[in-house]
């Protein structure tokens, strides 16, 4: 059996939550102009991820939720409520 999708609303509440859930890593999250192939850039030593800030909203949300497949995160960091939201982007449970 294999999990359905969950389809959530790029709305502000949702860019609010993953932008917590950033702040409980070690990845600094920001948000600046610049020629990103596909909308962000992630500098792993440094541990900063970088979002286009011309992005629309739904444009920062999908690339919010693409660098958390991406990086490696110690989960023993976030709160339970973070740890779920975390869980259900890198399980892929939910689309925008």
């Amino acid at each position: 059996m294999s999990k359905s999708k969950s389809t959530l609303k790029p709305t502000k509440h949702l860019q609010n939550k993953l932008e917590d859930l950033f702040t409980e890593t070690d990845y600094h999250l920001r948000y600046e102009k610049g020629s990103f192939k596909s909308g962000y850039c992630v500098i792993k030593n440094a541990k900063i991820a970088i979002i286009n800030k011309y992005y629309s909203q739904e444009g920062k949300i999908q690339s919010m939720m693409d660098i958390l497949k991406e990086i490696n995160i110690d989960t023993s960091l976030l709160s339970e409520k973070n740890v779920d939201l975390y869980q259900q982007v890198v399980d892929n449970e939910f689309s925008i």
